[in-house]
């Protein structure tokens, strides 16, 4: 059992930056790999960011080159820092785990409560 707590979102101006940090609970978090999705209101839940175990990593097309996943192992913690916000970033935040998670919602077996991120104009 791996239990999830997001952290660090908040309300940011377009061009600003915030920091999301997840802490996992559990002995074995680096033979898990890490995620972060988002959902805005009306919207499906949708693939952000991925770190792997071996540390490699995967980002949506929309968030390339502004945002970065990262993993601290010694913290049971993954983060995901987010630069150049745009309004279309507005969407509640979630940290998922799972030893072998895609792209897909249906690829991960735990999830956080959410975090809420909102950009304004």
């Amino acid at each position: 059992q791996v239990q999830l707590a997001e952290s660090g979102g908040g309300l940011a101006q377009a061009g600003g930056s915030l920091r999301l940090s997840c802490a996992a609970s559990g002995r074995t978090f680096s033979s898990y790999g890490m995620g972060w999705f988002r959902q805005a209101p009306g919207k499906e839940r949708e693939f952000v960011a991925v770190v792997r175990r071996s540390g490699s990593t995967r980002y949506t097309d929309s968030v390339k080159g502004r945002f970065t996943i990262s993993r601290d192992n010694a913290k049971n913690t993954v983060y995901l820092q987010m630069n150049s916000l745009k309004p279309e970033d507005t969407a509640v935040y979630y940290c998922a785990a799972d030893p072998f998670g895609g792209i897909g919602t249906t690829d991960w077996v735990y999830w956080g409560q959410g975090t809420q991120v909102t950009v304004s104009s």
